[in-house]
Protein backbone atom coordinates (compact mmCIF):
# COMPACT_ATOMS: atom_id res chain seq x y z
CA UNK A 1 0.00 0.00 0.00
CA UNK A 2 2.73 2.40 1.13
CA UNK A 3 4.46 1.69 -2.28
CA UNK A 4 1.41 2.48 -4.31
CA UNK A 5 0.78 5.69 -2.34
CA UNK A 6 4.68 7.28 -3.22
CA UNK A 7 4.43 6.09 -6.73
CA UNK A 8 1.30 8.30 -6.99
CA UNK A 9 2.81 10.96 -4.83
CA UNK A 10 5.94 10.82 -7.87
CA UNK A 11 3.66 10.46 -10.79
CA UNK A 12 1.75 13.86 -9.52
CA UNK A 13 5.21 15.31 -8.65
CA UNK A 14 6.26 14.54 -12.62
CA UNK A 15 3.02 16.10 -13.94
CA UNK A 16 3.69 19.52 -11.74
CA UNK A 17 1.16 19.13 -9.51
CA UNK A 18 2.55 20.01 -5.72
CA UNK A 19 0.96 20.94 -2.87
CA UNK A 20 1.25 23.56 -0.17
CA UNK A 21 0.14 25.42 2.72
CA UNK A 22 -0.89 27.87 0.66
CA UNK A 23 -2.96 25.20 -1.55
CA UNK A 24 -6.86 26.74 -1.47
CA UNK A 25 -7.86 23.66 0.33
CA UNK A 26 -5.65 23.98 3.36
CA UNK A 27 -5.89 28.21 3.56
CA UNK A 28 -6.95 29.18 6.69
CA UNK A 29 -7.29 33.01 7.16
CA UNK A 30 -6.41 35.37 10.42
CA UNK A 31 -9.30 36.58 11.85
CA UNK A 32 -7.99 40.15 10.81
CA UNK A 33 -5.05 41.06 8.59
CA UNK A 34 -3.92 44.64 10.04
CA UNK A 35 -3.48 47.55 7.63
CA UNK A 36 -1.58 50.84 8.19
CA UNK A 37 -2.33 54.20 7.00
CA UNK A 38 -0.81 57.95 8.00
CA UNK A 39 -3.90 59.55 7.37
CA UNK A 40 -7.88 59.34 8.84
CA UNK A 41 -10.61 58.03 6.70
CA UNK A 42 -11.83 61.90 5.47
CA UNK A 43 -9.06 62.60 2.93
CA UNK A 44 -8.54 60.56 -0.32
CA UNK A 45 -5.90 58.83 0.32
CA UNK A 46 -7.91 56.84 3.60
CA UNK A 47 -10.95 56.97 1.82
CA UNK A 48 -9.05 54.90 -1.48
CA UNK A 49 -7.84 52.63 1.45
CA UNK A 50 -11.00 51.70 3.03
CA UNK A 51 -11.96 51.25 -0.10
CA UNK A 52 -9.47 48.26 -1.02
CA UNK A 53 -10.35 46.83 2.71
CA UNK A 54 -14.26 46.50 1.53
CA UNK A 55 -13.64 45.66 -1.79
CA UNK A 56 -11.41 42.62 -0.79
CA UNK A 57 -14.23 41.29 1.98
CA UNK A 58 -17.00 41.93 -0.31
CA UNK A 59 -15.00 39.54 -3.22
CA UNK A 60 -13.71 37.43 -1.22
CA UNK A 61 -17.12 36.65 0.35
CA UNK A 62 -15.85 38.25 3.89
CA UNK A 63 -13.26 35.17 4.22
CA UNK A 64 -10.51 38.47 4.34
CA UNK A 65 -11.30 40.78 6.67
CA UNK A 66 -9.22 43.43 6.34
CA UNK A 67 -9.08 46.27 8.87
CA UNK A 68 -7.58 49.87 8.63
CA UNK A 69 -5.52 51.64 11.65
CA UNK A 70 -5.35 55.24 10.90
CA UNK A 71 -2.62 57.54 11.98
CA UNK A 72 -0.11 55.66 11.95
CA UNK A 73 -2.07 53.79 15.42
CA UNK A 74 0.29 50.68 14.96
CA UNK A 75 3.42 52.45 14.94
CA UNK A 76 2.76 54.90 17.51
CA UNK A 77 2.63 57.68 15.17
CA UNK A 78 5.47 57.21 14.02
CA UNK A 79 4.95 57.19 10.25
CA UNK A 80 8.44 56.65 8.85
CA UNK A 81 8.79 52.90 10.22
CA UNK A 82 5.82 51.49 8.25
CA UNK A 83 8.59 49.73 5.47
CA UNK A 84 10.27 48.37 8.36
CA UNK A 85 6.80 46.95 10.31
CA UNK A 86 5.31 45.45 7.04
CA UNK A 87 8.72 43.65 5.85
CA UNK A 88 9.01 42.08 9.13
CA UNK A 89 5.39 41.00 9.09
CA UNK A 90 4.43 43.15 12.27
CA UNK A 91 2.02 44.63 10.02
CA UNK A 92 0.09 43.16 6.65
CA UNK A 93 -1.14 45.51 4.73
CA UNK A 94 -0.59 49.35 4.49
CA UNK A 95 -1.72 51.90 1.96
CA UNK A 96 1.19 54.52 2.52
CA UNK A 97 3.46 56.78 0.58
CA UNK A 98 6.90 56.59 -0.75
CA UNK A 99 7.67 59.72 1.17
CA UNK A 100 7.44 57.54 4.68
CA UNK A 101 9.69 54.72 3.21
CA UNK A 102 12.00 56.96 1.50
CA UNK A 103 14.80 56.62 4.41
CA UNK A 104 14.78 52.83 4.33
CA UNK A 105 14.27 52.27 -0.08
CA UNK A 106 16.39 54.84 -1.35
CA UNK A 107 14.66 54.31 -4.67
CA UNK A 108 11.68 56.12 -3.34
CA UNK A 109 13.59 59.29 -3.15
CA UNK A 110 12.98 59.45 -7.10
CA UNK A 111 9.94 61.18 -6.99
CA UNK A 112 11.09 63.60 -4.13
CA UNK A 113 13.57 64.54 -6.98
CA UNK A 114 13.12 68.40 -7.23
CA UNK A 115 11.43 69.54 -10.44
CA UNK A 116 12.01 66.57 -12.23
CA UNK A 117 8.62 65.11 -13.20
CA UNK A 118 6.22 67.62 -12.85
CA UNK A 119 3.18 66.59 -14.65
CA UNK A 120 0.48 63.50 -14.50
CA UNK A 121 1.62 62.33 -17.50
CA UNK A 122 5.91 61.85 -16.40
CA UNK A 123 4.21 60.56 -13.00
CA UNK A 124 1.90 57.91 -14.75
CA UNK A 125 4.69 56.87 -17.30
CA UNK A 126 7.27 56.15 -14.32
CA UNK A 127 4.41 54.28 -12.25
CA UNK A 128 3.18 52.04 -15.11
CA UNK A 129 6.87 52.04 -16.75
CA UNK A 130 10.03 49.73 -16.39
CA UNK A 131 10.84 52.19 -13.71
CA UNK A 132 7.72 50.97 -11.23
CA UNK A 133 8.13 47.41 -12.47
CA UNK A 134 11.73 48.17 -11.36
CA UNK A 135 10.41 49.66 -8.13
CA UNK A 136 8.05 46.99 -7.49
CA UNK A 137 10.69 44.63 -7.62
CA UNK A 138 13.02 45.89 -5.34
CA UNK A 139 10.29 46.22 -2.66
CA UNK A 140 9.82 42.26 -3.53
CA UNK A 141 13.00 41.08 -2.49
CA UNK A 142 12.71 43.39 0.89
CA UNK A 143 9.69 41.26 1.56
CA UNK A 144 7.04 43.81 0.72
CA UNK A 145 4.46 42.82 -1.96
CA UNK A 146 3.67 45.60 -4.09
CA UNK A 147 0.59 45.54 -6.14
CA UNK A 148 -0.80 49.08 -7.29
CA UNK A 149 -0.64 52.74 -7.05
CA UNK A 150 -2.60 55.44 -5.32
CA UNK A 151 -1.49 58.94 -5.08
CA UNK A 152 -1.34 61.51 -2.43
CA UNK A 153 -0.77 64.26 -5.04
CA UNK A 154 1.74 66.70 -6.44
CA UNK A 155 2.69 69.14 -3.34
CA UNK A 156 2.03 72.87 -3.46
CA UNK A 157 3.36 75.42 -1.60
CA UNK A 158 1.01 77.68 1.03
CA UNK A 159 1.96 80.64 3.22
CA UNK A 160 0.39 83.82 4.59
CA UNK A 161 3.34 86.01 4.49
CA UNK A 162 3.40 86.80 -0.11
CA UNK A 163 2.94 84.93 -2.86
CA UNK A 164 5.51 82.62 -3.72
CA UNK A 165 6.90 83.51 -8.46
CA UNK A 166 10.27 83.09 -7.62
CA UNK A 167 13.47 81.41 -5.81
CA UNK A 168 13.86 84.93 -3.87
CA UNK A 169 10.09 84.90 -2.44
CA UNK A 170 10.84 81.87 -0.62
CA UNK A 171 13.73 83.66 1.33
CA UNK A 172 13.32 83.28 4.92
CA UNK A 173 10.01 81.61 5.22
CA UNK A 174 9.47 79.54 7.68
CA UNK A 175 8.41 76.10 6.09
CA UNK A 176 7.03 73.36 7.62
CA UNK A 177 8.33 69.99 5.56
CA UNK A 178 8.01 66.43 5.63
CA UNK A 179 11.08 65.16 8.15
CA UNK A 180 13.47 63.82 5.60
CA UNK A 181 16.42 64.92 4.56
CA UNK A 182 16.02 65.48 0.57
CA UNK A 183 13.01 68.16 2.17
CA UNK A 184 15.61 70.19 3.95
CA UNK A 185 18.04 70.31 1.41
CA UNK A 186 15.71 71.72 -1.28
CA UNK A 187 14.81 74.23 1.27
CA UNK A 188 17.43 75.31 2.82
CA UNK A 189 18.88 75.51 -0.88
CA UNK A 190 16.07 78.10 -1.51
CA UNK A 191 16.97 80.08 1.22
CA UNK A 192 13.96 79.09 3.82
CA UNK A 193 13.75 77.26 6.78
CA UNK A 194 12.44 74.14 7.10
CA UNK A 195 10.83 73.19 10.25
CA UNK A 196 10.01 69.40 11.28
CA UNK A 197 7.05 69.58 12.90
CA UNK A 198 3.25 67.18 13.39
CA UNK A 199 -0.12 68.96 11.82
CA UNK A 200 -1.34 69.98 15.47
CA UNK A 201 2.13 71.91 15.81
CA UNK A 202 2.23 73.46 12.66
CA UNK A 203 -1.46 74.63 13.39
CA UNK A 204 -0.30 76.37 16.32
CA UNK A 205 2.69 77.88 14.93
CA UNK A 206 0.42 78.73 11.84
CA UNK A 207 -1.87 80.62 14.49
CA UNK A 208 0.85 82.33 16.65
CA UNK A 209 3.02 83.13 13.77
CA UNK A 210 6.00 80.98 14.13
CA UNK A 211 5.37 79.45 11.40
CA UNK A 212 4.98 80.59 7.75
CA UNK A 213 4.00 78.45 5.51
CA UNK A 214 3.65 74.49 4.59
CA UNK A 215 3.76 72.04 1.40
CA UNK A 216 0.64 69.58 0.91
CA UNK A 217 -1.15 68.50 -1.91
CA UNK A 218 -4.57 69.24 -2.74
CA UNK A 219 -5.75 66.02 -1.10
CA UNK A 220 -4.58 67.26 1.84
CA UNK A 221 -5.10 71.12 1.66
CA UNK A 222 -8.53 70.84 1.41
CA UNK A 223 -9.70 68.45 4.36
CA UNK A 224 -7.35 70.53 6.57
CA UNK A 225 -9.05 74.17 5.63
CA UNK A 226 -5.72 75.48 4.53
CA UNK A 227 -7.41 78.70 3.68
CA UNK A 228 -8.02 79.01 7.57
CA UNK A 229 -4.15 79.60 7.81
CA UNK A 230 -3.37 81.07 4.47
CA UNK A 231 -4.14 83.30 2.01
CA UNK A 232 -1.25 82.33 -0.97
CA UNK A 233 -0.61 79.32 -2.65
CA UNK A 234 2.14 78.12 -5.28
CA UNK A 235 1.07 75.39 -7.90
CA UNK A 236 4.11 74.15 -9.08
CA UNK A 237 4.67 70.51 -8.38
CA UNK A 238 7.76 70.64 -7.48
CA UNK A 239 7.56 66.80 -6.54
CA UNK A 240 5.36 64.25 -6.54
CA UNK A 241 3.82 62.16 -3.87
CA UNK A 242 2.92 58.62 -4.54
CA UNK A 243 1.20 55.85 -2.46
CA UNK A 244 1.74 52.25 -2.54
CA UNK A 245 -0.79 49.38 -1.76
CA UNK A 246 1.13 46.65 -0.11
CA UNK A 247 1.09 43.31 1.69
CA UNK A 248 3.70 41.96 3.94
CA UNK A 249 5.23 39.40 0.86
CA UNK A 250 4.73 36.31 3.02
CA UNK A 251 0.93 36.71 4.27
CA UNK A 252 0.95 37.25 0.31
CA UNK A 253 2.75 33.86 -0.31
CA UNK A 254 0.16 32.03 1.84
CA UNK A 255 -3.00 33.19 -0.32
CA UNK A 256 -4.22 31.10 -2.72
CA UNK A 257 -4.03 32.03 -6.21
CA UNK A 258 -7.80 33.19 -6.33
CA UNK A 259 -7.67 35.31 -3.20
CA UNK A 260 -4.25 36.50 -4.69
CA UNK A 261 -6.10 37.50 -7.63
CA UNK A 262 -8.57 39.38 -5.69
CA UNK A 263 -6.19 41.43 -3.77
CA UNK A 264 -4.46 42.51 -6.53
CA UNK A 265 -7.33 43.81 -8.59
CA UNK A 266 -9.16 44.85 -5.76
CA UNK A 267 -5.89 47.25 -4.95
CA UNK A 268 -6.00 48.76 -8.63
CA UNK A 269 -9.15 49.18 -8.85
CA UNK A 270 -8.77 51.35 -5.27
CA UNK A 271 -6.00 52.95 -6.37
CA UNK A 272 -7.73 53.93 -9.87
CA UNK A 273 -10.37 55.24 -7.98
CA UNK A 274 -8.48 57.28 -5.35
CA UNK A 275 -5.84 58.78 -8.17
CA UNK A 276 -8.85 60.07 -10.10
CA UNK A 277 -10.52 61.82 -6.88
CA UNK A 278 -7.08 63.35 -5.89
CA UNK A 279 -6.62 64.63 -9.39
CA UNK A 280 -9.95 65.78 -9.96
CA UNK A 281 -10.13 69.30 -11.44
CA UNK A 282 -6.20 69.40 -11.72
CA UNK A 283 -6.22 67.45 -14.35
CA UNK A 284 -8.83 68.97 -16.76
CA UNK A 285 -12.04 66.96 -16.83
CA UNK A 286 -9.80 63.02 -17.28
CA UNK A 287 -10.28 62.12 -13.58
CA UNK A 288 -14.10 63.95 -12.86
CA UNK A 289 -14.83 61.78 -16.47
CA UNK A 290 -13.77 58.94 -15.02
CA UNK A 291 -15.30 59.29 -11.61
CA UNK A 292 -18.42 59.45 -13.21
CA UNK A 293 -18.24 57.05 -15.98
CA UNK A 294 -16.30 54.01 -14.17
CA UNK A 295 -17.16 54.60 -10.80
CA UNK A 296 -20.83 56.53 -10.99
CA UNK A 297 -19.51 59.23 -8.47
CA UNK A 298 -19.93 62.95 -8.79
CA UNK A 299 -17.60 64.55 -5.46
CA UNK A 300 -19.69 67.65 -4.20
CA UNK A 301 -16.11 69.68 -5.37
CA UNK A 302 -14.83 69.62 -8.60
CA UNK A 303 -12.56 72.29 -9.01
CA UNK A 304 -10.48 72.44 -6.25
CA UNK A 305 -8.14 75.29 -7.11
CA UNK A 306 -11.26 77.15 -7.93
CA UNK A 307 -13.02 75.91 -4.67
CA UNK A 308 -9.68 77.50 -2.76
CA UNK A 309 -10.23 80.46 -4.58
CA UNK A 310 -13.86 80.98 -3.50
CA UNK A 311 -12.23 80.53 0.32
CA UNK A 312 -9.80 83.54 -0.08
CA UNK A 313 -6.67 81.97 -1.40
CA UNK A 314 -4.41 83.52 -4.03
CA UNK A 315 -3.45 80.70 -6.31
CA UNK A 316 -0.46 81.39 -8.15
CA UNK A 317 0.29 78.60 -11.14
CA UNK A 318 3.98 79.43 -12.12
CA UNK A 319 4.57 79.82 -16.18
CA UNK A 320 7.60 77.71 -17.56
CA UNK A 321 10.23 80.41 -17.22
CA UNK A 322 9.44 80.33 -13.54
CA UNK A 323 9.75 76.74 -13.05
CA UNK A 324 12.65 76.77 -14.63
CA UNK A 325 14.33 79.33 -12.55
CA UNK A 326 13.06 77.40 -9.46
CA UNK A 327 14.89 74.10 -11.72
CA UNK A 328 17.79 76.03 -12.05
CA UNK A 329 17.92 77.39 -7.69
CA UNK A 330 17.51 73.62 -7.12
CA UNK A 331 19.57 71.77 -9.59
CA UNK A 332 22.84 71.08 -6.47
CA UNK A 333 19.85 69.34 -4.79
CA UNK A 334 19.04 67.40 -7.65
CA UNK A 335 22.55 66.44 -8.20
CA UNK A 336 23.42 64.92 -4.97
CA UNK A 337 20.34 62.89 -4.85
CA UNK A 338 20.60 61.57 -7.84
CA UNK A 339 23.28 59.33 -6.57
CA UNK A 340 21.00 58.77 -3.22
CA UNK A 341 18.67 57.76 -5.70
CA UNK A 342 20.57 55.56 -7.60
CA UNK A 343 21.39 56.60 -11.56
CA UNK A 344 19.56 52.94 -12.73
CA UNK A 345 16.34 54.25 -11.53
CA UNK A 346 16.87 58.05 -12.54
CA UNK A 347 17.83 56.85 -15.79
CA UNK A 348 14.46 54.29 -16.36
CA UNK A 349 12.91 57.44 -15.30
CA UNK A 350 13.98 59.57 -17.50
CA UNK A 351 13.67 56.77 -20.90
CA UNK A 352 9.89 56.34 -19.34
CA UNK A 353 9.22 60.20 -19.19
CA UNK A 354 10.41 60.26 -22.98
CA UNK A 355 8.18 57.80 -24.28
Amino acid sequence: MKKIVILSLVVLLLMGISFSAGSAQEFKPKTEYTMTLNVGNTMGWGMGAQKWCDLINERTGGKINVKPYWGSQLLAGKQMNWFQAVAEGSIDFAVESTINSSPVVKSHNLFSLPFFINTFENLDKIEYGETGKKLFAEMEKMQVKALAWGENGFRQLTNNIRPVRTPEDTKGLRLRVCPTPIYDDIFKQLGADPIHMNWADAVTGFQQGAVDGQENPYGILLPVKIWEYHKYVTNWNYLADPLLFVVNKRVWDSFPKDIQTIIKETAEEAGMWEKAFVRRGLDGDISINLLKDKFGETPDILDQIAYVKTMGMEVAKLTEAELNAFKEATKPVLDKWITEVGTDFVAAAKLDMAK
